[in-house]
């Protein structure tokens, strides 16, 4: 379904479930930035204190999947609904900032490595 789907169609839908529930009044950046990191600290919840092997069990689990997925979805809405609230290009802003991380991490020096862009010799 990903393939079928448009940021553009992604933000009408979002924008259609607030409008119909008078929600603009409440997404002030500040808020869609609360609700950002709020639902991306319950992804992170799922996760926390389970061993590797157990979190391959989770991912693997209908249960599992349904819970990630079901945080995924949530921290979405709040991307879509932020950066169309603000007018906020989501395909352009990616790009421009996939070239800036090109010049912080050049292939030569980050590939198959972990460290921050300050640490690469």
């Amino acid at each position: 379904m990903d393939s079928d789907q448009t940021i553009t169609t992604l933000k009408a839908l979002v924008s259609k479930f607030c409008k119909d529930r008078e929600w603009d009044q409440f997404h002030t950046p500040e808020q869609l930035s609360i609700g950002i990191i709020t639902e991306a600290a319950e992804l992170l919840e799922i996760f926390r204190f389970k061993t590797p092997p157990q979190i391959e069990q989770l991912v693997a689990s209908s249960t599992g999947r349904d819970q990630i997925q079901d945080e995924l979805a949530d921290i979405l809405f709040f991307l879509l609904r932020f950066s169309e609230m603000n007018r906020i290009d989501l395909g352009s802003a990616l790009q421009v900032k996939l070239e800036k991380n090109a010049l912080k991490y050049p292939v030569a020096l980050s590939r198959g490595k972990n460290l921050k862009y300050d640490e690469l010799k």
